[in-house]
């Protein structure tokens, strides 16, 4: 073993900082500034031009498409007591419009929504769908109540009372016809036919005498017992507007043709009351209050339409102009043209040096090429990399022819001291006697040691250095280590030493962490004078544990410090068996170590003794496993 002590190895220098300015990204940035800047500028104004009258025609498409999806939807609340048959009428009519549609309640529970399970809500409703209280501008036929012809109710017909009317509707139809006047037959929600003049010029109100017969706008059993119930509903209120709550009720607009104005062609429920205008209003207050409440169970809670953008359809398409079209492409070719300028020339000032680098990199080994640094940008840096790659192998180049030369120093040495005295004894020079034998028999040991030794830095290299890993106690392992080397310090005078801090455990392959300990204890004993001390230490560190051998020696030179790991080197030049090994050991300790997924250190005072510390991974105690 040999006085080859570990650094921690020659690291990269401080990474070179450089200029914000000279930066390569920076400077494609700026190129791609430059090309956006060419591009908003010919494209913008072809985009205001060529886009406004689009955007228009999307926004009137876009209105059509609200209110159209809001009249489907209170139509479904008018014509359902519940929401739980909406979200199919949801998805169709989103898939139809393009647009995003969600329904909630009034406290924004969700009821159906056209977009994926998680998706926010805008911020604002667009509309509240309340059949009971519908906006007359945006409901065709809505009464000046408010409420949605389309809601029936208990006024729909029965099935007799609709052939009943169907069969009076004809009867008058007939008798109009007869009169001269053509009309059209239209039905209500409720089932109740009325008859429309199909000649725009009669006015809607005029019914000849013969046809005068009353009898289409007599209201069925069906109305009377809802128009019955509505009045019960309406007595309260009417009793504290000071009215008379025993008014008759009757179904309104009843004249002319026998129904309502197809304005309105749901029959409207109405007071017959006599007196002035502030009378008339709060009876109808009254009429209208008592009839939302009478409806209330027919028709779909309260809820709130909120509308987003396209979730599942493309917007509206527009066809580009001659015109537009040969700007857009004399923009592009424009932009084009200077893009590939500009790159041009970014391009040349950044393939230059990689041009050099490249013709460096070809040239034969032996010459060791250079490469001159011009940039300050990541370019120069990568040249400064190679330059650094370049002196490395010119090191390795002749690390290794040195290391031809150590080895066959190292082996030639036992070899020509055995052929010697072999030689000597074939002779009859010399008797093969005990001391002989033994002195050869230590040559042989020492050639089996470096062989034993190169063997196992050939597997570390190669990555076949086998490794059994065990959970292994830190206080056990220095106590063997020890014990194996306690005869040697003794002979030496050295006072060998373990302390171990708390009871860390290793995950490491005993053999093999021995041998490494070893070689280091070895070392630290053969550089140490009689009456100095080694001492083993192991504690814990994180997910790491620490083990280090310490003694009191002649230390190690700062210069040689760094190259302590290399094979064969030793401080003494001489390679006097006397004062060192083979040079090999602590090549062995970096190489065991890094297979352990450690690291190996070493730090040194001349004349004070030196420190090696190996941080090795850590297995769990038996308690915490």
């Amino acid at each position: 073993m040999n006085r080859t002590r570990t650094g921690t190895g020659t690291g990269a220098g401080p990474r070179t900082r450089i200029p914000l300015r000279k930066r390569l990204l920076v400077r494609l940035l700026i190129a791609s500034v430059l090309i956006a800047v060419c591009s908003v500028a010919a494209t913008a104004w072809l985009a205001v031009t060529t886009t406004t009258r689009a955007l228009r025609e999307e926004q009137g498409q876009a209105l059509a498409d609200d209110m159209d999806i809001l009249a489907r939807l209170s139509d479904y609340a008018a014509t359902h007591p519940d929401w739980s048959g909406v979200p199919a009428t949801v998805r169709a009519l989103s898939a139809r419009t393009g647009r995003r549609i969600a329904l909630t309640g009034a406290d924004r529970t969700l009821i159906a929504d056209s977009a994926p399970r998680g998706t926010s809500l805008p911020p604002r409703a667009a509309a509240t769908v309340d059949p009971l209280r519908t906006d007359t501008s945006s409901e065709p036929g809505a009464q000046l109540s408010g409420t949605d012809p389309r809601v029936v109710g208990p006024y729909r017909l029965t099935a007799g009372e609709r052939d009943r009317l169907e069969a009076l509707a004809r009867k008058r139809q007939s008798c109009f016809l007869r009169n001269g006047i053509g009309t059209i037959v239209f039905r209500t929600p409720s089932g109740r036919p009325v008859l429309h003049p199909a000649d725009d010029t009669v006015e809607d109100g005029y019914v000849p005498e013969p046809c005068a017969d009353g009898l289409l706008n007599t209201a069925m059993p069906t109305e009377e017992k809802a128009l019955a119930a509505l009045q019960k509903l309406a007595r309260g209120c009417l009793t504290d507007a000071g009215l008379d709550p025993g008014t008759p009720v009757a179904l309104g607009g009843m004249a002319g043709l026998g129904g309502a104005d197809l304005r309105s062609p749901t029959p409207s429920p109405g007071f017959l009351i006599k007196g002035d205008g502030a009378t008339t209003r709060a009876a109808q207050r009254c009429l209208d209050d008592a009839r939302r409440a009478q409806l209330d169970p027919y028709v779909a809670p309260v809820a709130e339409l909120f509308l987003g953008g396209g979730n599942n359809a493309a917007g509206p398409r527009w066809d580009m102009s001659s015109g537009n079209k040969a700007k857009v492409v004399g923009a592009a070719g424009l932009v084009l043209a200077v893009t590939v300028a500009v790159t041009a020339v970014v391009a040349t000032r950044l393939v230059r040096p990689l041009r050099a680098l490249t013709e460096a990199a070809q040239q034969p080994p032996e010459l060791h090429a250079r490469v001159p640094v011009t940039t300050r940008d990541e370019t120069g840096i990568l040249a400064e990399a190679f330059n650094d790659l370049a002196e490395r192998r010119e090191r390795l180049e002749a690390q290794r022819k040195a290391l031809v030369s150590d080895v066959a120093h190292e082996l030639r040495s036992p070899l020509t001291n055995i052929r010697g005295w072999l030689e000597v004894t074939r002779d009859g020079l010399v008797e093969p006697d005990q001391a002989l034998l033994a002195a050869l028999h230590e040559e042989a040991l020492v050639l089996q040691r470096v062989i034993d030794d190169l063997r196992d830095l050939a597997d570390a290299d190669a990555g076949t250095l086998r490794l059994h890993r065990e959970p292994v106690p830190a206080d056990d392992l220095l106590a063997q280590v020890a014990a194996a080397h306690r005869v040697a310090a003794d002979t030496a005078g050295v006072t060998l030493r373990t302390d171990t801090h708390g009871s860390p455990w290793l995950d490491a392959d005993p053999v093999r962490l021995r041998q490494a300990l070893g070689n280091l204890v070895t070392n630290a004993v053969r550089h140490t004078p009689s009456g100095g001390t080694v001492t083993l230490t192991a504690r814990a560190d994180g997910e790491r544990v620490v083990l280090e051998v310490s003694d009191t020696g002649t230390g190690i030179a700062a210069e040689d410090l760094p190259q302590v790991f290399e094979r064969f080197w030793r401080a003494e030049k001489s390679r006097s068996r006397r004062t060192g090994g083979s040079g090999l050991g602590l090549s062995i300790v970096r190489q065991l170590t890094a297979a352990h997924g450690g690291t190996a250190q070493a730090a040194s005072t001349p004349g004070s003794g030196s420190v090696f510390t190996l941080r090795l991974p850590a297995a769990p105690t038996p308690a915490e496993g």
